[in-house]
């Protein structure tokens, strides 16, 4: 996953429950990360069409990944891993330098083709197609690590994975825990959500942005070019039931633009906030149940007029 990890655990043990989550943590990193070589993810990768035997977690991973696929109608693509070769992003993030040449890779997209059998946790790929965790493994992640806490006796739980967070269970002091949701532009803040439990996740191009051949490029692949996206969109961020779910709507409605992704976001009933290219904030409507800044204009808009003071 390649990214900083913050864990806030509430309730009995709280300092052990977050070492526990730091352990399980590095143990995902492990199985999952597509830059060691042998990690499940880069033995599947490996394997051309053979099948392979996997964790159970990266086999819950990869299923819940085809089925982002289908359910966003393959906006959301697991399988992008040679077209983000192909615009520089062959290495490690931290590894990039400010101008590098486009990478080369011969990797193939399609998912329909993928075979999960989570019974035995066998996944099989079809020839020329690379699994990438990078658009919902932090989500899934954050998912796992809460799920295990509040199953050890956490009485609440917030972990954040690269800023995609999970929660569950009653803030400390509060029922809903508070997240913060940045300008990607200047990562002032711009909202705050207040979530029971569910997902929050954040897609943007201004985070993991570099020169490839003297072009700007971004991490988030567009499957219909093999391109990063180009659709006027800086960021967006969805509330949803889990992690991996809030991801791969993010991902989607990025990818979809801001029309389209609004009309899909709506059509799911997620909520989701916007920002165009020209830093405009865009929100649907299930959003407005989630948000302070929301709220505080419904408030506000409720209060009586001031008084006006007026000359003697």
């Amino acid at each position: 996953m390649g990214t900083d990890a913050h864990v806030v655990v509430h309730g009995r043990d709280a300092a052990a429950l977050a070492d526990v989550a730091r352990d399980d943590l590095d143990e995902l990193e492990r199985l999952w990360s597509r830059f060691l070589p042998d990690s499940e993810t880069s033995v599947l990768n490996a394997a051309g069409a053979a099948p392979v035997v996997v964790s159970p977690a990266t086999s819950a991973l990869i299923g819940r990944a085809v089925e982002g696929w289908r359910i966003t109608q393959g906006r959301f693509d697991p399988t992008v891993l040679g077209d983000v070769v192909r615009a520089g992003y062959d290495r490690s993030f931290a590894d990039i330098p400010a101008v590098t040449h486009v990478g080369a890779s011969d990797r193939q997209q399609g998912c329909a083709g993928i075979e999960v059998d989570q019974r035995v946790n066998v996944v099989r790929l079809p020839p020329q197609v690379a699994f990438d965790p990078g658009g919902i493994g932090k989500g899934y992640a954050a998912d796992l690590v809460v799920e295990r806490i509040m199953r050890a006796g956490a009485h609440g739980a917030c972990v954040n994975v690269g800023g995609d967070v999970r929660v569950a269970g009653p803030a400390p002091g509060s029922r809903s825990w508070a997240v913060g949701v940045l300008d990607p532009f200047t990562e002032a803040p711009l909202d705050t959500v207040l979530v029971d439990d569910g997902g929050v996740a954040t897609t943007s191009r201004t985070k993991r942005a570099w020169f490839a051949d003297g072009e700007p490029a971004h991490h988030v692949i567009d499957p219909a070019t093999g391109r990063p996206v180009a659709r006027g969109l800086a960021a967006v961020t969805t509330v949803a039931s889990e992690g991996w779910v809030a991801e791969v709507f993010a991902k989607a409605a990025f990818v979809a633009g801001l029309d389209d992704g609004l009309e899909f976001l709506e059509e799911h009933g997620v909520a989701g906030l916007f920002t165009d290219d020209g830093g405009r904030h865009i929100s649907t409507a299930a959003w407005d149940g989630f948000s302070v800044e929301k709220r505080r204009g419904a408030a506000a808009s409720r209060a009586p007029a001031p008084l006006e003071a007026t000359a003697p």
